[in-house]
């Protein structure tokens, strides 16, 4: 029977659906710990919230500090390149060093050291520097799934990912829908510091967290194993089409669409409005898409068709009239996107070794964190062009071109 495993990463939160669980878990099943996953929950809440909750408003922040698109396109994509330094290395140390807390204060120190950043300088260049520093944060949730699976026996390895993909959702809604409010009443500065504020709470909550030690072996993941889980097959070509994916996911919701909201005369308080319209579809794709259309579709239709209508839709961002237009824009991307991740994700471990799961989710997510540095990046400078036309036009060729190599690639792996 196929299982799913669904969690959200950092740049944005991407979804995936695992099959086959029984080879999730690297560690022992940790027994009886049902106080410490419920604790581990509240951290990952608590991360998440501090990470997201200025992502709405941070593309019209940085403009308003009279920035370029260029240079707008530099601050969204520097937290893209950092995850491509950093999600290896980390996935690698972790497996090597055997430890996982460490890893998980690095998030949380990180994602408050960026909100605090952004306080402290208020120039393009500090927020240049406060969002590579989240970009750091980002780089450690692969570390928060894999230790959090362990508070599970393998059988449940399904349900433990269902509760971190709905703990994330919930905790970037949460946050991402009060942002706009907080900055329209508070300032640009609020929610900087609220995410700070919250992120300090969550590290010394973290400290009281129980760490994991996976029990040692022979066969526990070597530098010189890198060189086989990066040629698997499957993982390179999913890594590639999800660097196209995180392209139009960071150059619409977690870039560009704000501002195009804003040149409408939508008020940053009604930018929560953008944000539900995109997210709420979005975890719904991710939870039940694959049930409704991959029986129906297969793998590869499903892909076709979240790359097809995730470029439809945002071709048309710039051609809608009014702000409730827009939301609809955005309902649609949001759902055809929640169809995308969940399966490249899945496949991207599939055939993986337990002991080296750790080590190929840092190589896909630092592979796809490509797109999301070089999507804003280049559609900044499309933008300072062309208007922020060409950035969304970039968007949706980058989206079709995703369509035309799914169908060529996953030939082989129709349900």
């Amino acid at each position: 029977m196929r299982q799913y495993w669904l969690m959200m990463d950092g740049a944005g939160d991407t979804l995936v659906a695992k099959q086959q669980m029984s080879s999730l878990q690297s560690a022992e099943p940790v027994q009886g710990k049902g106080n410490s996953r419920f604790f581990f929950l509240i951290i990952v809440f608590m991360f998440w919230f501090s990470s997201y909750i200025y992502v709405p408003v941070l593309s019209p922040y940085v403009e308003h500090l009279g920035a370029s698109y260029f240079m707008v396109g530099m601050v969204l994509g520097v937290y893209g390149l950092m995850q491509i330094i950093f999600r290896l290395p980390i996935g690698i140390g972790s497996d090597y060093l055997n430890r996982r807390r460490p890893f998980i204060y690095l998030g949380l120190i990180a994602s408050g050291g960026s909100c605090f950043l952004f306080i402290w300088g208020v120039n393009p260049g500090w927020a240049l520097a406060a969002r590579a520093l989240s970009g750091v944060a980002a780089s450690a949730w692969v570390v928060y799934s894999v230790m959090f699976a362990g508070y599970f026996p393998k059988e449940e390895a399904g349900r433990a990912m269902g509760m971190l993909q709905f703990t994330t959702v919930i905790a970037q809604l949460s946050s991402m829908m009060i942002s706009g409010y907080m900055v329209d009443h508070w300032g640009w500065n609020a929610p900087f510091l609220i995410g700070g504020i919250v992120a300090i709470v969550a590290l010394l909550l973290a400290l009281r967290l129980p760490d994991q030690r996976p029990e040692k072996r022979e066969s526990s993941i070597q530098i010189k194993d890198l060189a086989v889980v990066i040629k698997e097959p499957l993982l390179v070509k999913v890594s590639l089409l999800s660097v196209l994916a995180h392209c139009v996911l960071f150059i619409t919701m977690f870039g560009y669409t704000p501002n195009q909201a804003l040149s409408l005369g939508a008020s940053k308080e009604s930018l929560g409005w953008l944000t539900l319209a995109f997210m709420v579809p979005h975890a719904i794709a991710t939870l039940y898409g694959s049930r409704w259309f991959g029986k129906l579709l297969g793998d590869r239709g499903t892909l076709l068709l979240g790359f097809t209508g995730s470029a439809i839709f945002t071709l048309l961002i710039p051609a809608m009239p009014t702000l409730a237009a827009l939301c609809i824009t955005q309902v649609g991307n949001g759902f055809m996107q929640g169809l995308i991740f969940p399966l490249l994700l899945g496949k991207s471990v599939a055939g993986i070794a337990p002991y080296k799961r750790a080590t190929a989710m840092g190589f896909y997510q630092a592979v796809y964190a490509i797109g999301m540095s070089a999507g804003p990046f280049v559609a900044g400078w499309m933008s300072s062009v062309y208007g922020l036309t060409g950035g969304f036009w970039l968007g949706g060729i980058a989206a079709a071109l995703a369509a035309v190599l799914s169908w060529v690639w996953m030939r082989e792996t129709n349900r």
